[in-house]
């Protein structure tokens, strides 16, 4: 399906709220998070007709969401949201999750003040270059894992990392399930995906994928920012990365199987890259625990990238 379909109609509801009224095989009425100077860009991008798509998935709750940032994806529109009831036929689509499972981002704070990180700024960028891999197909700076690693990377995510001598076991305190989902199996990953991910472990990847400096320029909520532990002035690090090759390779590998179970359990969709299967079928289960696989593999990857990025500027700072 292409984008020159018809574009759904909309109605304001609310002053950031856009609905797409049900019509046809929608299940659920669309919503759009917008304002009169986001709107035409998103008319313009036709991501409204993917909302409207996705409001036809059986079980699906309450709407079919998307965010301020919604443009044209696969099946699902890139900012699109949507949750379905596994009790009331919920079905799970791979490309609702996407092709890069767990991308995401970890901010690091320190008690470096920006002038000083500007003064170093050259230092600082350059050590990071050097200990964090980056670009199209970078091998990571741990080497080429086996096959018996990358399983154990797969079932223990980030703990995996801090495990291997990268990081604390407080970061994983602070890092969302603690950096790892107990459903994961490493059987319901194929070969090919365990085979790109041998030497991506800690790579950056490339892409919309970062490693940023930054600092601390105002702070709109005090409690928020003891909690996360970030100074007004104070230098800051972010990696964005994601799960690299291995997640995308889960989300490829599955989409064949998915299209096939959409015909066994013969659920319509008006387009073939919505292909799904109820939650709670063997091929809804395999590819949650094949997803969970890849999203630990990312908080593993993100856990060393923050590693060698705090390393590289601790160096640049003679500190430890």
């Amino acid at each position: 399906m292409g984008k020159t379909d018809k574009t759904p109609e909309i109605r304001q509801v609310a002053e950031f709220i856009w609905e797409l009224p049900r019509t046809g095989g929608m299940r659920v009425p669309g919503r759009v998070y917008a304002d009169n100077r986001l709107l035409p860009a998103v008319l313009a991008d036709n991501g409204l007709l993917q909302v409207s798509n996705v409001a036809h998935l059986p079980g699906i709750v309450g709407y079919s969401l998307a965010m301020p940032d919604i443009h044209w994806g696969y099946g699902f529109p890139i900012g699109g949201v949507a949750a379905t009831d596994p009790a009331g036929g919920g079905v799970i689509s791979p490309g609702g999750v996407g092709y890069d499972i767990n991308c995401g981002v970890r901010l690091i704070a320190s008690t470096v003040p920006k002038d000083e990180a500007v003064l170093r700024i050259r230092d600082i960028v350059s050590a990071m270059f050097h200990d964090v891999p980056c670009g199209v197909g970078s091998s990571g700076a741990i080497g080429k894992l086996s096959t018996r690693e990358v399983a154990a990377v797969m079932r223990n995510g980030a703990a995996w990392a801090v495990e291997n001598g990268y990081g604390t076991a407080t970061d994983l305190e602070h890092t969302e399930e603690s950096g790892r989902l107990a459903t994961a199996d490493p059987d319901a990953v194929g070969k090919r995906a365990v085979e790109r991910g041998r030497d991506q472990v800690g790579t950056l990847g490339s892409g919309n994928h970062f490693l940023e400096v930054g600092y601390v320029d105002e702070i709109y909520d005090d409690e928020a920012s003891r909690a996360y532990g970030l100074e007004p002035g104070a230098m800051t690090l972010m990696v964005h990365s994601g799960s690299r090759g291995l997640g995308y390779q889960v989300c490829d590998d599955s989409l064949d199987v998915m299209q096939r179970a959409a015909e066994r359990y013969e659920i319509r969709l008006p387009d073939r890259q919505l292909a799904c299967a109820p939650v709670l079928s063997p091929e809804g289960e395999r590819y949650l625990a094949g997803m969970a696989c890849a999203a630990n593999y990312a908080w593993a990857n993100r856990q060393i990238l923050m590693t060698l990025a705090r390393r590289a500027v601790a160096r640049v700072f003679n500190a430890t």
